[in-house]
């Protein structure tokens, strides 16, 4: 059995490169799927595709369009996800893809500091397990795989 993870979460740091080379070299069965992670190409493929828009509202609103279709689809074919909140960085859309998940009924790992406890206490609750660390996600997804 293989489970395809959709990895949900920032795109400025390497944790997904982090995470993929541990589910490795723990000899998981498991395939990641995800956002675009080349930030340019995510920003600028609405006016790739739909050509120069006015300004740069309807150029985001026009690669949002394009990334929410990308993300729904490959969310939808995930057998499980994660989510990954770091500190650093703003947070908007991993709490968007994390609901989505939760709303679709998929289930949903949420990697997130414990200094992040209080503000994402109403979406750890909907998440089937909320960990602190990759480390503890791929344990989790490792039990899956126990006989």
């Amino acid at each position: 059995m293989e489970l395809t993870v959709y990895l949900a979460g920032e795109i400025h740091s390497d944790w997904r490169k982090q995470l993929k080379e541990k589910a490795e070299a723990k000899n998981l069965p498991l395939r990641f799927v995800g956002p675009m992670e080349n930030h340019d190409r995510s920003d600028l493929i609405g006016e790739e595709i739909l050509g120069p828009q006015p300004n740069p509202i309807y150029r985001d609103e026009a690669a949002s369009s394009i990334n929410n279709l990308r993300t729904q689809i490959l969310m939808q074919k995930a057998d499980v996800v994660i989510a990954l909140f770091g500190e650093k960085y703003k947070q908007w859309n991993t709490a968007m893809d994390a609901s989505a998940a939760a709303a679709l009924g998929k289930p949903l790992i949420l990697i997130r500091p414990a200094s992040l406890h209080h503000p994402l206490k109403e979406l750890s609750r909907k998440a089937n397990v909320t960990v602190e660390t990759i480390d503890q996600a791929l344990d989790v997804l490792s039990y899956v795989f126990e006989e």
